[in-house]
């Protein structure tokens, strides 16, 4: 029999895409699902075997059907995929080197460097403008608020992917409307700009977790401090509970707004195969630790556990094939690599 499962508790806000991935060894993964919502869904079911993510996102009538079955069939509600009456270009292109993984904006030139011919299936690729802000405008790409189906209003948590500043702007006031309690947001590098720096109180106060890149951060306070706790207390006294630093392979700083206290936790020494889409995976790991324990600490190890399994692997779903009790152990391992600061 079929494992049922109840209505989304908890839901994650962002973008599914079709990446053609080129690895470090330059070999290509060709039109794959992906997209922040996934890989955040993800990083959550790693933890919460009985209570499946919902995912809010728009996508084409040409993104492929057969996905959302397979979502499915991995525990993924998908309800909240709304499918528009028009083509959609969802490619992104993402370029893994030895230490990083890019997402090219514009592939051409740098597969040219690199000698690799550009694969049929990126023929015309032209993504958005990411370097733009507007903050009067909305993507199409973006949820809106009669986006949300009825079976997703029960839920109490949800977590805001990197979107466009409107809809950070005014999600999370929709979503406490609608009686979520617990709401983390995750920024986008277009909008962490010192020219923004103004706009940062308004969109973050409220939030239970605001949860930035160390790079995005620096970028945000350039010209006033590059001191990672300092711009840390400085966000906390907008409103913020917990701000959650992401260093990428370096781990994590988390500061509690409320007590004051800090921690710095050591990530997890995986073998790095795929780093694109691992700071989704935390995010998603962190509010599952965080609706379990209740512990913030905790909610940050959960998250780093979840990004070392998407890391060894290629593709969202890799971490779902991992061994019972990996994720444990790792946490425990985790445990001991916590140093309050």
């Amino acid at each position: 029999m079929a494992q049922t499962y109840p209505t989304p508790r908890d839901v994650f806000v962002g973008e599914l895409q079709r990446e053609f991935s080129l690895s470090a060894e330059k070999e290509w993964i060709l039109d794959a699902p992906g997209g922040s919502a996934l890989y955040a869904a993800v990083g959550y079911r790693i933890w919460e075997k009985g209570m499946l993510p919902g995912v809010l996102a728009r996508v084409g009538e040409d993104y492929p059907q057969s996905w959302l079955d397979d979502f499915a069939r991995q525990g993924i509600d998908v309800e909240g995929v709304v499918m528009l009456p028009q083509a959609l270009d969802l490619r992104s292109c993402i370029i893994h080197r030895e230490n990083s993984a890019e997402i090219a904006t514009d592939p051409i030139p740098l597969l040219s460097s690199m000698d690799v011919p550009m694969p049929p299936g990126l023929i015309g690729f032209s993504p958005p403008d990411r370097g733009s802000v507007n903050r009067r405008t909305a993507k199409i790409t973006a949820i809106r608020e009669g986006d949300i189906p009825s079976g997703y209003l029960s839920a109490t948590g949800a977590h805001l992917c990197p979107l466009d500043y409107l809809s950070h702007n005014l999600l999370p006031a929709v979503l406490r409307q609608q009686g979520f309690s617990t709401i983390t947001l995750d920024p986008a590098p277009a909008y962490m700009d010192s020219t923004c720096i103004g706009d940062i109180p308004a969109l973050i106060t409220g939030l239970t977790a605001f949860m930035p890149s160390e790079q995005d951060l620096l970028n945000l306070y350039r010209g006033r401090s590059v001191n990672p706790w300092e711009i840390a207390e400085d966000l906390g006294r907008y409103g913020c509970e917990l701000v959650v630093i992401k260093r990428g392979a370096a781990g994590q700083y988390l500061y509690d707004s409320a007590s004051g206290k800090k921690w710095e936790v050591t990530s997890y020494p995986a073998r790095v195969k795929n780093q694109h889409g691992a700071s989704h995976a935390f995010c998603g790991g962190f509010l599952a630790g965080l609706r379990q324990t209740f512990d913030p600490l905790q909610a940050v190890l959960y998250g780093s556990v979840a990004a070392s399994l998407v890391v060894e692997g290629s593709g969202p779903f890799y971490p779902m094939q991992a061994l019972p009790g990996l994720a444990e152990a790792r946490l425990e391992y985790l445990e001991g690599a916590v140093r309050e600061v």
